[in-house]
């Protein structure tokens, strides 16, 4: 086994995403009488519009996953839909060159940065429903795991929803891009290319960028702001690494090795969206051993890829 592989080999620990697993394990598949899956509930999770009903039946949703309402269902399918998750009417979604760059010196500022940590995380719980209603026949393990990081990022949602609020805004004031549900949408077809683009490409670009955010903020004396921040980035180390693990089963499956697997995606399927620098510490933390961010950092500099 190579070292990157060697590194993804222990999936990361979380007391509260075992229980989740013991509640997998145990399901019994009935729901008002008739039978039903995991995968149909995170569904019906997913095309929930609005965003405090969302994280209520997500909520609802896990209390019956401890209580073995769902089962899991273990013959590998792919699921076709959704093609648009459920959403609010607001934000307005444009495209990423036309939202404005805004300094962090004023209030309006730093709620248009916060917004767009809200818009992420929002989009966060989405993709981790996804991961769970799409992709059927995968260990229990893979299920609880996801369900975890939905809920981990619904609490997220939360606490920037109420510090938007203590500064007069809210989640919807400002415009949005949807480069994330387009994520999806391209890597809806193999589980093993959603682990690569999503955790590994878009939610490792989060541990890079954060803390420089962390330190705008606290700058602009905006420690509340940046307390909030700092409490996602250390959680999102556990999602990445997930990924990172997940990923290297996947290609242990069908005997590929994943390093030049995660090179190949990124060229196929996200070219020039690898970006330097990179948090080193964070990444090592999240599954990437240090011969795959050399690689890496090779291609995001190569002149082939960035074109």
């Amino acid at each position: 086994m190579n070292d990157a592989a060697a590194i993804a080999a222990l999936r990361p620990a979380c007391g509260y995403t075992d229980t989740l697993v013991a509640g997998l394990a145990n399901g019994r598949g009935l729901a008002n009488g008739r039978e039903a899956d995991i995968h149909e509930a995170a569904l019906s999770v997913l095309m929930c519009a609005e965003p405090g009903q969302k994280i209520e039946q997500l909520r609802i949703l896990l209390e019956q996953v401890l209580v073995s309402r769902w089962q899991v269902d273990h013959e590998r399918t792919i699921g076709n839909e959704p093609q648009i998750p459920g959403r609010p009417e607001r934000p307005e979604l444009v495209p990423p060159r036309m939202l404005k760059q805004r300094k962090l010196g004023s209030p309006l500022g730093r709620a248009a940065l916060l917004h767009a940590v809200a818009h992420i995380e929002f989009n966060a719980i989405n993709l981790a429903l996804d991961a769970v209603q799409r992709f059927r026949g995968m260990p229990t393990e893979y299920y609880a795991d996801w369900l975890s990081v939905a809920a981990d990022e619904a609490r997220h949602f939360e606490m920037i929803q109420e510090r938007l609020q203590q500064l007069s805004y809210s989640y919807g004031d400002f415009p949005a891009h949807d480069g994330l549900w387009r994520t999806a949408q391209s890597t809806a077809d193999h589980p093993r290319a959603r682990m690569a683009l999503v955790p590994r490409l878009l939610e490792a670009r989060g541990l890079d960028v954060t803390p420089a955010m962390i330190e705008r903020l606290v700058t602009a004396k905006d420690q509340a702001s940046a307390d909030c921040l700092q409490i996602i980035v250390n959680e999102e180390v556990r999602h990445v690494a997930l990924g990172s693990y997940w990923f290297a089963y996947l290609c242990d499956e069908v005997e590929i090795e994943p390093v030049e697997e995660f090179l190949g995606l990124l060229q196929q399927r996200a070219p020039g969206v690898l970006r330097l620098p990179f948090n080193e510490v964070a990444r090592r933390l999240a599954g990437f051993s240090a011969t795959e961010l050399r690689k890496l950092t090779e291609l995001a500099t190569s002149e082939s890829y960035r074109a």
